[in-house]
This record gives structure tokens, sequence and C-alpha cells, in this order.
């Protein structure tokens, strides 16, 4: 099975080179595109205070994360969940902004630029021109956003991981397997009743004539005679008849 993680992260503000810090971390494990139903999730204390503008995304305060352990406490914890797989986000490069920011402040060595997949840049060559927000692309594949009232990790992580089945063509791609699996059932299911001659054979329905124009077709155009001959047409045999 292919197995990769889809990754949100919440914060402060939006560049790590100015002091902001991530303030939360929600990763969903898929295989073959589905979800697994294994999840890692963490609030994390950001070491300074959340600004009001954050907080009205968010929802996440100072007192929130006034217990929560800091990035170095936890960074074995996600490495361990994440693994060797790729990783998902929505505008990539904004989460790995900050959790390289975040390695290295711990002395880690950081996720390879190979291992992060945007699904931004996915919409935008599939819906060139269009909006491509993960909002804009909830609606557009109907994912519902009934229980998101604001951004969180692990909430937006699982619509990303809906909407990315959908720019996969998972769906669909499920529905094939699944009615091939359904033909191959029921051909098993035939072969497993191990039917037998009729009791009572079919009459033949062909005149002489339509037997004789049909060998004449056969042995006038077919180079090949042996599927015919399968059947027991034994064609030189009619041919000298």
């Amino acid at each position: 099975m292919s197995r990769e993680i889809v990754l949100d992260t919440e914060t402060t503000g939006f560049d790590p080179r100015t002091g902001d810090r991530m303030i939360e971390v929600g990763c969903i494990e898929i295989e073959d595109l589905l979800p697994t139903g294994r999840t890692f999730h963490r609030l994390i204390h950001p070491e300074r205070s959340i600004p009001a503008d954050a907080i009205r995304v968010h929802g996440i305060t100072d007192d929130k994360v006034r217990d929560a352990p800091k990035f170095a406490e936890i960074v074995i914890d996600l490495c361990d969940f994440i693994g060797d797989a790729p990783i998902i986000a929505h505008n990539a490069q904004f989460d790995r902004n900050f959790i390289d920011h975040e390695f290295g402040r711990c002395g880690r060595a950081l996720f390879a630029e190979d291992r992060w997949i945007d699904t931004l840049k996915l919409a935008q060559t599939r819906f060139p021109g269009m909006a491509n927000s993960l909002d804009a692309l909830c609606k557009r594949f109907k994912v519902s956003l009934v229980e998101r009232t604001l951004h969180g990790a692990l909430i937006d992580a699982r619509l990303l991981a809906e909407v990315y089945l959908e720019l996969k063509g998972g769906k669909e791609r499920r529905l094939d397997l699944s009615a091939s699996r359904t033909v191959t059932a029921a051909a098993a299911a035939v072969a497993a009743q191990g039917h037998g001659p009729r009791p009572r054979p079919l009459p033949v329905r062909t005149t002489e004539a339509d037997q004789a124009a049909h060998l004449t077709f056969l042995q006038t155009h077919l180079k090949d005679r042996s599927l015919w001959e399968a059947y027991g047409l034994d064609m030189e045999k009619a041919s000298a008849a």
C-alpha cells in the first residue's frame, strides 16, 4: 500500500523568520488515498504570545497552550508518526517553512524537499485561474465544512485528505477496483457452481446452406483457423466433403 501523511499547522503568524512560531500540528495517515484512522495531533507552546489576528483565525489563545509541550518535546513523536512517508500539505511551502524552522531550532535534519506534495499546485494545474484555497476546493468537491467553524490543524488535515482524494481521482479509482472485484467474485461464484452439460441440448437452428456459406467464408478469409477448430470444426475434412 502507498502510505502518505496529510499535514497541517497553525501558527502565530506568517513568517518564522520574524519570530512567528508553530502552535498546533495535525497529521492524518492515508493509504492508497484513504484515511486509515491513525492521526497525530498536538498543541505546542510557542514560547511567545499569540497575536489577536491569529486567534481570530484558529481560536487558539495563550491560555490554551499555557501547559502545552514545546516543539522540542514533541518532535520525536512527530517524526516517528510521519516516518519516511511523503508529506501532503496545502500551500506546502508555508507549513514547510515552520517545520524547517522548528527542526533547525532542535538541531534535526530537515525533511527532503522531494517528500513534500503541495495540493495547491495540484489544484492550480487542474483548475488554472480559479480559486484554489482549501475552502474553495472543499466547496468545489462538495466536502462538508459543517464541523469547521475555525481553522484547526487536525480538522484542516481531515478536509485536505478528502480534497487530495478528489484531486487524485481516488473515488473513481476506488469504484473501478470495486467493480473489478465484483466481476471477479461473480465469475468465481459461477465457476464454483460447476454446471454440467445441458440435459437437453439446444437444436441446431442453421440450415445446411447456412453452414456451407459459413465454411466458405472461413476458408476464404481466415489464415489462422485454430479458433474454429478448437470448437470442433474440422475445416480440412469439411472442405474435402
